[in-house]
């Protein structure tokens, strides 16, 4: 048996009133729990299933309150059995919860000090803010690099989170491009309504896959070679066979939405200017799995996109394509959206599950594989809003269509992120095997003489100006010891200041492991020390304790966190761009 151990702090009305409603939209019921009871068998049962409610409850306090308060977290314990101390253990892990009182009732604004925000001058709008008395959080990655430097701003008392980039149209700057797959309605349609979505094509591919059946929604999805785009480049057919052959009460669906690898912001201009589609492609995927709800894993970071997904949700289930009977069928589907709150490493498929699930984002050892033992343990298919929106295309005008486009290994078009000292940074579609030269023109080519160019973000390598031929393939950047990543190319030109943009890479690596496993614990902190101490000058025999650290990740850290933290700063010394 085990004691809530409540302390005499209690909420506010408002924080009481607050938590009652995040929860309540979670589909749970609050239930007070006097704090001498004792978490029986039963009562440890009722935690449990209350359990995935406590991300959104943090959420629903820090925003009334501006931090996670005691007495809130009192309040929570008693409405969902969860004990305050594992409460406080949950909220710590994240970037957007702040522990403390902050005595103030401001608005904080995070800036972006990653990457494309760092060599476009955060430090100097950093300065800038806390000069007027504004209070600033210095923010890794905030997936805006198109519009670097990069602001978000998080609501207090009651405000809502907002980007005051939002506040202007996105720009896409192939929009209206009649070649285009993926980006074809954005720019063009307004992502809040579902008949100019249906007027633009939508629908008709889930309309096709009930008529086709889902082993030959499989097969074509097989038939296409659809690889997974977050970076890892799974089969997508492979892993939703795996959920439809699983046993399970339950099979899910989870959309990872959490686009928090620096340089990345392709799943944000898809959320936020074509929602509909993130809808119907995961209905489409909970069919051809057998699965009748999913989640959609948004960062917290994203206040338009989540907005804009759950309008589109709620539209859809008021006109049946969500619920009971989609499209006067016998087929049923939900979806739900959950809000991250800022963890790198909750882009790992498992550290995701465990987050949704009211737990720190700590990655879960493999096997079992998520396909048998993902969401509550259950049979789960999880993709990435890109690689999804696919899908849709594939169904629409059949896999040998889609096979047409891109490589034999890499079929289709990807979306690459441009930022940083290029002339027109944004998000662009091209297909694969287009080289890395065809896609810096796209957007106009670079601005300054280049030196370098970071290819799939932190995880990433940087690679020189003489890899302009490199094909942007899976394969193409595999044989260069490259990695497509999440479709990151951003550029450095020769005024950069490389020991800096490397040592803030190696810190975003320190700050970000989530200290579960010894080898990534220890090696992302000494890599930091190590970039630090040989700054300015050669890395003489530091380089082996450098790699020495690097295998021991790679081999024994548990995700892939651990397994890429060294990857981009070596690349950059490789280079001669620092240690030289």
């Amino acid at each position: 048996m085990t004691d809530l151990h409540l302390t005499a702090d209690r909420a506010t009305d408002a924080e009481a009133a607050a938590i009652d409603a995040a929860i309540v939209e979670c589909g749970l019921e609050p239930v007070i729990i006097d704090e001498t009871d004792r978490l029986v068998r039963g009562g440890l049962h009722r935690a449990n299933n209350a359990r995935h409610g406590l991300l959104p409850a943090l959420h629903a306090l820090h925003n009334v309150s501006g931090w996670i308060s005691h007495g809130g977290i009192n309040y929570i314990a008693q409405t969902l059995g969860v004990p305050p101390a594992e409460s406080f253990g949950v909220a710590s892990f994240y970037e957007m919860f702040r522990m403390e009182d902050p005595g103030h009732t401001d608005d904080v604004v995070h800036v972006c000090v990653d990457g494309a925000c760092q060599i476009a001058g955060a430090d100097g709008v950093i300065v800038s803010l806390e000069a007027s008395g504004t209070t600033v959080h210095r923010s890794p990655c905030l997936g805006q690099c198109e519009r670097a430097p990069a602001q978000f701003v998080q609501g207090n008392q009651g405000r809502p989170d907002f980007v005051a980039a939002d506040r202007e149209p996105t720009v896409i700057p192939q929009q209206g491009d009649p070649t285009l797959r993926l980006l074809k309605r954005m720019g063009v349609t307004d992502p809040e309504s579902l008949d100019d979505y249906v007027a633009y094509g939508g629908y008709s591919a889930l309309a096709k896959a009930f008529s086709m059946g889902a082993e030959a929604v499989l097969d074509e999805v097989d038939s296409a070679g659809l690889k997974g785009r977050g970076g890892a480049a799974f089969p997508t057919a492979f892993k939703w066979r795996g959920v439809r052959g699983a046993d399970g009460d339950k099979k899910w669906i989870v959309v990872n939405a959490d686009e928090s690898e620096p340089g990345t912001f392709k799943d944000r201009h898809l959320m936020e200017l074509d929602p509909f589609s993130i809808v119907e492609a995961a209905t489409i995927a909970g069919f051809a799995t057998g699965a009748q709800k999913g989640f959609i894993y948004v960062r917290g970071e994203y206040p338009l996109a989540t907005k804009r997904l759950q309008n589109a949700i709620d539209v859809a289930r008021e006109r049946g394509f969500l619920g009971d009977g989609i499209a006067g069928s016998s087929i049923g589907f939900e979806l739900e959206i959950r809000r991250g709150a800022g963890a790198y490493i909750c882009g790992e498929e498992t550290a995701l599950f465990e987050s949704l699930e009211g737990f720190r984002g700590e990655p879960r050892q493999k096997p079992p594989f998520p396909t048998t033992h993902g969401l509550f343990k259950q049979p789960t298919a999880i993709n990435n809003p890109e690689t999804l929106v696919n899908v849709l295309g594939i169904l629409n005008d059949g896999s040998e269509a889609y096979k047409q486009l891109g490589t034999p290994d890499s079929t289709g078009t990807r979306l690459f992120c441009l930022s940083g000292h290029v002339a027109n940074p944004g998000l662009y579609e091209g297909p694969h095997g287009m080289t890395l030269g065809e896609a810096i023109e796209m957007a106009g080519g670079p601005t300054g003489e280049l030196r370098a160019v970071l290819l799939g973000g932190a995880a990433g390598s940087f690679v020189g100006i003489d890899q302009m031929d490199l094909p942007l393939s899976f394969e193409g950047t595999r044989a260069a010891g490259a990695s497509l990543g999440s479709g990151v190319v951003k550029l450095f030109n020769t005024e950069t200041d490389f020991q800096a943009v490397v040592t803030r890479i190696a810190e975003f690596f320190r700050n970000e492991s989530c200290g579960q496993c010894v080898p990534c614990r220890v090696g992302v902190v000494r890599q930091h020390e190590l970039i630090i101490r040989t700054a300015g000058r050669s890395m003489n025999g530091e380089r082996s304790l450098l790699d020495d650290m690097d295998a021991a990740m790679k081999d024994a850290s548990i995700c892939g966190l651990g397994h890429t933290a060294s990857t981009a700063v070596r690349s950059a010394i490789d280079l001669g761009l620092i240690g030289a």
